[in-house]
C-alpha cells in the first residue's frame, strides 16, 4: 500500500433518517493505527448514532467537503444531488431488483461514471454475503412483534426499541415480562434475520418446540418455533424437498403454511422471497374464521408480497397499522382488536444503531477493508461491483434495460 487512500464518511442523507454509520468512531481510530496509509475523514451530521464530538475526541476530522476522498462509505441510498463525479462508493443501493425508488440515483451515478460498490453483494467465493445488518433486523423486528401483543392484549407495555440506548436495555425491560401460556410464535426463515429474532425471543423464556409438536400441540408455557422453506412450502408434484432445486425453480412450488395459521398467535417473518416464490396465504384464508394469527411483524416486508396484510413500510416513529381482513384495508392502530396488528419496518437495525453499527463495521473489517484498501484486484470487492466508471459491470448486465430507461 504505497499511496495514501483517503475514506470519507458520508452524512446519511435518506428520508426518513437513518442514524447508522459504516464504521464507529473507535474503529476508525483503529484503523488508523493499524494502516497509517489510510486516511479518514467524516462529514457532519446531526443526526447520527454516534456524535461529532465522538469523532472529533478521536482527532478524527469534520469536514464538510469529500471531494479530496477516493472512496465515499455510506449505510443507505445516497441522495443524488450529492453524488461526486469519478469516486468509488460503498452503501446498500437497493438498485439490484430494479427498485423503481432508486431509478434516478443509479442514472445520476452512470452519469457521473461512479463506481458503486453495493455492501449486499460483498459474498464469498461460495456465495455466501459478508456483511449485513439482518441479524438486527429480526432482534429488533421480534421485539416489536411483542411490544404490539402487549399493547393489543393491554397486558405489558415495552418501551420503543429506539428509545433504548443499546440491545441490553431494550432486553432488560423485555426479561421481566409474563407472556400467556400457550402462546404460540412461529419465526420464518434460516438465515441471520431468523436467528435474529430467536435470540429475542429466548430473552423472554419462551420454549422453542419443533414445527410437528407447535402445530399438534397445546402447551403451558409460551413458546416458539421457527421453520424454513422445506416446513412452508412443498413441490406441486409431492418431490422431496431440495433447497437448492427450490431457489433454482420456486414456481415449481405450491404453500404448506395453512397448518401453521391455525395455531399461531404472533407471525414474525425472517425469511428470502422471490416473486416466483407461492405466497404464504392470501387475503381469503385471513377471512376463515380459523386463521389465528393476530400479530404480524413482517421483517422481511416484501410489501404486496407473501404476507397480503403488508399494504405499506411503516416506520420507527409510528411503527403499526390495523390490517381488517374482511374488508382488506388498513385501519388505525389498535383501533380494533379484531383486526390483525402488523408491523413493517424496513430499516429495523435503526432502532438500535450504535449496536448495529458496531456489529456491521467489525464484519467490514475482518471481510473486506483490506481488499478495498489493497492497489490489487478483489474477488470479494468485483463480486460487489454494479458500475465501474459508470458502466455496469458484466455480472450486474440485466439492469440494462432498468439504466437506460
Amino acid at each position: 500500500m504505497g499511496k495514501t487512500i483517503k475514506i470519507g464518511i458520508l452524512r446519511e442523507t435518506k428520508n426518513p433518517p437513518d442514524k447508522r454509520v459504516p464504521l464507529t468512531p473507535s474503529q476508525i481510530k483503529a484503523l488508523r493505527e493499524k494502516i497509517p496509509s489510510v486516511e479518514f475523514y467524516v462529514q457532519p451530521s446531526d443526526i447520527r448514532c454516534y456524535l461529532n464530538t465522538e469523532y472529533d475526541n478521536l482527532k478524527i476530522p469534520l469536514i464538510e467537503d469529500l471531494s479530496n476522498c477516493d472512496i465515499l462509505m455510506g449505510v443507505k441510498e445516497v441522495d443524488k444531488k450529492t453524488f461526486i463525479p469519478e469516486k468509488t462508493y460503498l452503501f446498500f443501493a437497493h438498485v439490484g431488483k430494479k427498485q423503481p425508488q432508486n431509478h434516478e440515483m443509479f442514472k445520476t451515478m452512470a452519469e457521473k461514471k461512479i463506481r458503486l460498490v453495493d455492501y449486499e453483494y460483498l459474498t464469498t467465493d461460495k456465495g455466501e454475503r459478508i456483511v449485513a445488518f439482518g441479524r438486527w433486523a429480526g432482534i429488533v423486528g421480534a421485539y416489536n412483534g411483542l411490544r404490539a401483543k402487549g399493547i393489543k392484549s393491554k397486558k405489558f407495555n415495552l418501551k420503543p426499541a429506539h428509545q433504548c440506548h443499546n440491545l441490553e436495555e431494550m432486553w432488560a425491560g423485555l426479561r421481566p415480562i409474563e407472556l400467556s401460556p400457550g402462546l404460540k410464535i412461529l419465526v420464518t426463515g434460516g438465515g441471520r434475520v431468523a436467528h435474529g429474532a430467536s435470540e429475542t425471543l429466548k430473552v423472554c423464556n419462551t420454549v422453542q418446540v419443533d414445527p410437528d409438536d407447535f402445530v399438534s400441540r397445546e402447551f403451558d408455557v409460551p413458546v416458539f418455533c421457527q421453520i424454513g422453506p422445506e416446513k412452508y412450502t412443498r413441490h406441486k408434484s409431492m418431490k422431496q424437498f431440495d433447497f437448492c432445486h427450490f431457489t433454482k425453480h420456486p414456481d415449481e412450488y405450491e404453500s404448506a403454511f395453512m397448518p401453521f395459521t391455525k395455531v399461531t398467535d404472533i407471525l414474525i417473518t425472517g425469511h428470502y422471497w422471490d416473486p416466483k416464490s407461492p405466497v404464504f396465504f392470501t387475503k381469503g384464508d385471513m377471512k376463515k374464521p380459523e386463521f389465528r394469527i393476530s400479530v404480524i411483524a413482517d421483517v422481511s416486508c416484501d410489501v404486496n408480497g407473501p404476507i397480503p396484510s403488508t399494504l405499506r413500510a411503516t416506520t420507527i416513529s409510528d411503527p403499526f397499522y390495523e390490517y381488517n381482513p374482511h374488508l382488506e384495508a388498513e385501519e388505525s392502530a389498535f383501533s380494533n382488536p379484531k383486526s390483525i396488528t402488523v408491523m413493517s419496518i424496513d430499516n429495523l437495525p435503526g432502532e438500535l444503531p450504535r449496536d448495529a453499527s458496531e456489529d456491521f463495521g467489525k464484519q467490514l473489517i475482518e471481510s473486506t477493508l483490506h481488499d478495498l484498501f489493497s492497489e490489487n484486484e478483489s474477488p470479494v470487492i468485483e463480486r460487489a461491483t454494479i458500475l465501474k466508471n459508470g458502466k455496469l459491470t458484466p455480472t450486474f448486465s440485466y439492469l440494462k434495460d432498468y439504466l437506460m430507461h
